[in-house]
């Protein structure tokens, strides 16, 4: 691996933020309890990445205790940032996570300068961060409060149920600084959700998640994301998705279509081939070459499917396009298209949010 090589105490200028030296790496662990992953332990310099200020995203400043993710969805698109510690975007992404396990310490430093400005910080823009590893290394509750102390108002999106674990701390924090939820539940049909999201919670989990969020007083946006065309933008599947979302009291929704990455296609269309070869045609139609987006067209058909659905069900929503970019944390801080520079920071590249 990239630090393997490094000479002990020598920076690595291109090193991801806690990887700079060897002796960052603490340890390499496996347990029993998560079967066929690795944990690398990492003392991080940083916690708080800012995006550009180019980039399209609604939000400049994040924090990420992970890479890497157990929730192995097919079509995450941060599978390719993981390419830089010379892991693969497939098997490695999910089963090599790397853990900062001193970000909450390193983040109440940063948020202690007199330089910062309390503006807003979205966690879960890059890989997500109540995944399985959060049960075993409780990262989340420092970072909560570390933000909530310094007055530092910040948005959560995840997959994870074990968000519910963090409520009542969250309500804490919701009580000094505005705090706002996300759940990610883009797949419905539940074998279908086991194929393609392999590590995540159930879909009735997370809606159970979005439930007590509600009635501990957030109001919580779903993000139903991604539609995978020809497998979940059907109008009965839709309108299956948006009924079970409103009955779980979420209050809005957000949603788009497919993405596939340069470093996330292969993956995803290994998969297509070997479960549903009937769709390659179809796939390779609307993702040509290096074409990472669904071309207008479809996202167009898919936004008269859903709209006049979320005006029958009562839910507020939009696509992902018209989020507005910049601005106050919403529940609309969708996961940023974040990768990795060759300075290692986090850069978020234009265009529509994608969620995995």
């Amino acid at each position: 691996m990239r630090w393997q090589g490094q000479q002990l105490g020598v920076p690595d200028a291109a090193a991801l933020p806690g990887l700079e030296h060897l002796n960052g790496l603490v340890r390499s662990v496996t347990t029993p309890e998560f079967s066929g992953v690795t944990f690398h332990e990492v003392m991080a310099k940083s916690a708080l990445n800012h995006v550009p200020g180019a980039s399209a995203m609604p939000f400049d400043w994040t924090v990420n205790p992970y890479r890497g993710c157990q929730h192995a969805c097919l079509y995450c698109f941060a599978r390719g940032t993981h390419e830089y510690l010379e892991f693969d975007a497939g098997h490695d992404f999910d089963s090599q996570i790397v853990v900062k396990i001193n970000v909450a310490d390193v983040l109440r430093k940063e948020l202690a300068r007199g330089s910062w400005m309390r503006e807003p910080v979205a966690l879960g823009t890059n890989t997500d961060p109540y995944q399985r590893a959060e049960g075993r290394y409780r990262l989340m509750p420092g970072i909560v409060s570390a933000l909530a102390d310094s007055g530092t108002p910040f948005s959560i999106l995840t997959k994870g149920s074990l968000l519910r674990r963090d409520l009542p701390l969250l309500q804490e924090a919701k009580s000094s600084v505005p705090v706002t939820i996300a759940m990610s539940i883009a797949v419905f049909d539940e074998t279908l959700q086991k194929l393609v999201e392999p590590g995540t919670p159930t879909t009735a989990a997370r809606l159970d998640t979005v439930r007590a969020a509600t009635e501990a007083g957030f109001r919580v946006t779903v993000f139903l994301m991604p539609v995978l065309p020809h497998l979940t933008d059907s109008i009965p599947m839709l309108d299956d998705a948006l009924r079970r979302i409103k009955a779980a009291g979420a209050a809005r929704v957000v949603y788009g279509a497919l993405h596939l990455r340069p470093g996330v296609k292969p993956w995803f269309m290994q998969w297509l081939e070997r479960e549903h070869p009937e769709l390659v045609s179809s796939y390779r139609g609307l993702y040509p070459g290096a074409s990472a987006y669904a071309p207008k067209q479809y996202r167009s058909w898919l936004a008269k499917r859903v709209h006049p659905l979320l005006r029958v069900h009562g839910l507020g929503g939009q696509a992902e396009d018209d989020s507005p970019r910049r601005g106050p944390v919403s529940g609309l801080a969708a996961r940023s298209q974040i990768v990795t520079t060759s300075r290692g920071r986090a850069a978020a590249q234009s265009g529509p949010a994608m969620l995995f």
